[in-house]
């Protein structure tokens, strides 16, 4: 069996693209409630490409992290740069739960309990992924 550690990096990178992609099918509402920001959500609205866009690049990201997660894990061949790829996704989420007290003076329009709950989701995906490599890190 794989690592379990990065298996479950895996599947809550890939649960968190297709969140992404929801956004856009689910319109204006569902960037609301995802806590994108009134600016987005009214784009969203006018129909304007913008939030579009910037939802389908972070999907993309999202779901090429879950490949290199699923790939440390033993389920898909091995993909290049495979130990420093999963260091910087890790780095990423670690990084962006410690931004909380900046994001939460400088992006109002967010409102303090999206930023404190998405804080705390990628605080936890990043210690899962950090798990996963240091269980696994001989073997990745």
């Amino acid at each position: 069996m794989g690592n379990p550690w990065l298996m479950a990096a895996g599947g809550l990178n890939a649960v968190a693209s297709l969140a992404h992609l929801g956004c856009i099918v689910g319109g204006a509402s569902w960037y609301r409630a995802f806590g994108a920001g009134e600016g987005m959500a009214r784009l969203a609205a006018r129909g304007s490409p913008k939030p579009t866009l910037i939802t389908l690049c972070i999907a993309a990201m999202l779901a090429l992290w879950a490949a290199w997660a699923f790939s440390g894990a033993g389920l898909l061949p091995r993909l290049p740069l495979l130990k420093p790829v999963l260091l910087a996704i890790t780095a990423v989420y670690l990084l962006r739960a410690a931004a909380l007290p900046v994001m939460i003076s400088t992006l109002p329009d967010r409102g303090r309990r999206f930023l404190v709950v998405s804080s705390a989701i990628v605080l936890a995906m990043g210690l899962i992924h950090a798990f996963g490599l240091w269980s696994g890190w001989r073997t990745l």
